[in-house]
This record gives C-alpha cells, structure tokens and sequence, in this order.
C-alpha cells in the first residue's frame, strides 16, 4: 500500500502538531510547577521570618516576666525582713498620728490621760498592713509589667524585610 504524497504530507503534518501540542503542554507543566515552587520557597521564608520575630518576641516578653518577677520577690522578702524584724521588736511600725488632748475637768482631780509618746500600730493591726505591702508590690509590678508590655508589644511595630 502505497500513501499519496499529500496523505503522507498531512500524517506528517498531524504527528509534527501532536508533538509540539504534547511539548506545549509539558512546557506549561513545567512553568507551572517553577512558579508553584517559587511561591512555596516564598511562603516558606515568611514562615522563617515570621517564627524568628515570634522568637525573639517571647525572648522579649520572657525577659520582662524575669525581670519583674525578681523585683516582686526582691519586695515581698523586703516585706518579709522588715515583718520579721518588727515582731523580734528590732524596729517598730510608727503612725504618723496626733491625738487630740483630753480637756481635763476641773471637778475630776487628777483623772487625766498620760502623754504615753509615739502612736504606734496595734498588734492585731500589723499582720493587715503586711498583707496590704505585699498586695501593693504585686499591684505595682502588674502594673509595671503591663506598661512594659504595652511599650515593647504594642506601640512599636515588628521590623520585616519584605513589604506588602
């Protein structure tokens, strides 16, 4: 069986536009998978960046907790010493107070309160103020802490190299 020419030319025709329709697609494949690739390389480096800010972020935050923890601990043994000191009687707690002077009548001879010095706190009274010096240092180092964070965290911005 013998082709004509223009069959032989037209099968040829055909075979040559089957392949190059066939590398086409594999060349679209290939762009394909390249920009696929790039785009994971980039979401994969933003991740990179993203885990080293949240690093150093809690590296951050961890610092200030350590820092204001020890400070707390530093005021509550403060609190602590000076408790201790002032139940073995080494210092006392004074009041800054004034009492008033009892008007002695002249009726009741000799019946008079005597000036009996500094005021000082109760004894009953002094476990409450230990208590609300340690509640104060705690108040404080929350506090202290919270605008630490707020200044570290929240007023500035983490720095990236990439721009949106």
């Amino acid at each position: 069986m013998t082709l004509s020419p223009f069959r032989l030319l037209l099968v040829v025709l055909l075979a040559a536009g089957g392949a190059w329709l066939a590398f086409d697609l594999v060349l679209q494949q290939r762009d394909s998978a390249r920009s696929e690739r790039d785009l994971a390389h980039d979401e994969a480096k933003g991740l990179r960046e993203a885990a080293r800010l949240t690093g150093e972020r809690l590296a951050q935050a961890a610092a200030l907790d350590s820092k204001h923890t020890q400070e707390l601990n530093d005021a509550l043994k403060n609190n602590q010493d000076l408790q201790r000191a002032v139940d073995l009687r080494d210092q006392r707690l004074l009041v800054k107070a004034s009492c008033s002077t009892a008007a002695v009548r002249p009726d009741s001879a000799g019946a008079g309160v005597a000036d009996a010095g500094t005021a000082e706190l109760a004894a009953d009274a002094r476990s409450d103020y230990f208590t609300l010096r340690d509640q104060l240092a705690l108040s404080r180092q929350m506090i202290l802490g919270l605008q630490d964070h707020v200044r570290t965290f929240c007023t500035t911005q983490p720095t990236t190299g990439a721009t949106q």
